[in-house]
């Protein structure tokens, strides 16, 4: 597709969102292929609250599906063509093509097959509040901030968020209040399909760009996800990122910045105690809360402050963001503790990006760790391709590297890259062809004071689980 996907995609996603209202409502029955994942089973959950017959399918048996049993939804292992018979609609994620034997009976049959993110864009049209929380990274960390915070403020909120928060002890929430906070991603301009009222774009950098052409491609999809926010809502805009303020040059909607040193929201007094930050919270020159942070790291006080910001927009007290805030703890897979091995101290990252790499090793450098060593596992060989320099540069951080066989989630390895390509431009660095190879590695690398992180958004955990559990 040619620049200006963004417009395109609207365009085609605007004129089914008038049909997908009629489908989701109460007595119809909607199918969800692939109903165990983290946004569909938050979908299920909230489509069969609202009176909607919800029924699914799933490659394989679990947790996720056997709780959606337990609620009355029906669940099929595999996709059989029969199951999409007698549904009013098929909805489907952004991984299940028309391929699929259910997506191609329901479309030889004439069934609306929808995307995921059409019904959530259906589905927040029904809140007062629809907080959307967009960004290159850090947005699943400022989704959960934003949950804490408004559970704190007791304003009951449905939730869908792209990891697994501890407080809620899954990826979503299903509640009764006036507000729906949803973690909003670019990918394939999933987030073009969202009606958000407050609108938070964190960062804007290159990324997903076997999508997308270039930068200015991904600046076009977020401002066009910023256009979708009325003219009576707000977008809460990081005025420190040059890219995000690029891409919102001219925008005539209300626009509230937040930044560490400065913004309508900012930090006063910030300081950094072991990798943890502590400050004030400042909107219109008046503090409105002071937070001591739990998770550590410069990235997460931006967080914060994001999160404050989205506080501040929907009028939350200053006490809520405190009483949030207070006992906070990052969602699964994001400085994730794993365990001891040899005396070194094992956690695990999702971090797939050179920003968020760099912002990882600034974290786990001001811990005071005797060695940082960093087994990374690059995630799609388009981002790898792509982001080759970037990868090396931030690379040569950590006190050793080890690098995994690429994770090639979603694509065939057209560009012909491999790891092996960074390692042999990193010195120092090693690379393992499998997740074995990289357990084993670490395992005679460890030492007492050491700081091992697994990093990547494919199975690299793995490898520091299987490393823990052998100690």
């Amino acid at each position: 597709m040619e620049k200006m996907r963004g417009i395109t995609f609207l365009y085609g996603v605007m004129s089914m969102e008038m049909n997908i209202r009629d489908y989701l409502q109460p007595g119809k029955r909607a199918h969800l292929v692939g109903i165990g994942g983290v946004s569909m089973a938050s979908l299920a959950e909230v489509l069969h609250g609202a009176g909607v017959k919800v029924t699914g399918s799933d490659q394989r048996e679990s947790a996720t599906v056997l709780h959606l049993r337990g609620l009355g939804i029906p669940v099929v292992i595999g996709h059989l063509p029969g199951s999409v018979e007698g549904a009013d609609c098929v909805v489907r994620t952004a991984a299940v093509h028309d391929e699929n034997p259910e997506i191609r009976a329901a479309l030889d049959g004439g069934t609306p097959v929808f995307e995921r993110a059409q019904a959530w864009g259906a589905i927040m049209r029904d809140y007062k509040n629809a907080l959307c929380i967009s960004g290159t990274h850090g947005k699943t960390t400022t989704t959960s901030m934003c949950t804490h915070i408004f559970m704190a403020a007791k304003a009951d909120p449905t939730v869908m968020i792209g990891g697994t928060l501890p407080l809620l002890e899954a990826g979503h929430r299903v509640g009764r209040g006036d507000t729906i906070i949803l973690e909003s991603c670019e990918y394939c301009n999933s987030f073009l399909s969202f009606y958000p009222t407050v609108a938070v774009i964190l960062n804007v950098e290159a990324d997903h760009l076997d999508f997308f052409k270039d930068l200015d491609d991904v600046e076009h999809s977020f401002r066009a996800f910023a256009d979708k926010v009325p003219e009576n809502g707000l977008i809460l805009a990081n005025c420190e990122d040059e890219n995000t303020m690029a891409t919102l040059r001219g925008e005539t909607r209300p626009v509230m910045t937040f930044g560490v040193d400065r913004g309508d929201v900012h930090a006063e007094g910030l300081s950094m105690a072991h990798g943890f930050g502590s400050f004030d919270v400042i909107y219109k020159g008046e503090k409105y809360a002071h937070l001591d942070l739990s998770v550590p790291g410069m990235h997460n006080v931006k967080n914060a402050i994001a999160a404050a910001a989205a506080a501040i927009a929907l009028r939350l007290p200053g006490r809520a963001v405190e009483e949030g805030m207070r006992d906070f703890r990052l969602p699964g897979r994001r400085f994730e503790y794993k365990g001891m091995y040899n005396g070194a101290e094992v956690c695990d990252d999702y971090a797939h990006h050179p920003g968020e790499l760099a912002a990882l090793f600034d974290t786990a450098e001001a811990l005071g760790h005797r060695r940082v060593i960093c087994a990374f596992q690059p995630h799609t060989y388009s981002r790898t391709h792509e982001l080759f320099r970037d990868f090396v540069e931030v690379l040569q951080r950590p006190t050793v590297t080890l690098l995994a066989e690429i994770f090639a989630a979603r694509e065939d390895n057209e560009v012909g890259i491999s790891s092996a390509d960074l390692a042999a431009e990193i010195p120092g660095s090693v690379f393992c062809p499998t997740l074995a190879d990289v357990t084993e590695k670490l395992r005679r690398l460890a030492q007492p004071g050491d700081l091992i992180l697994t990093v990547g958004a494919g199975d690299i955990y793995l490898a520091g689980e299987a490393l823990v559990e052998g100690s």
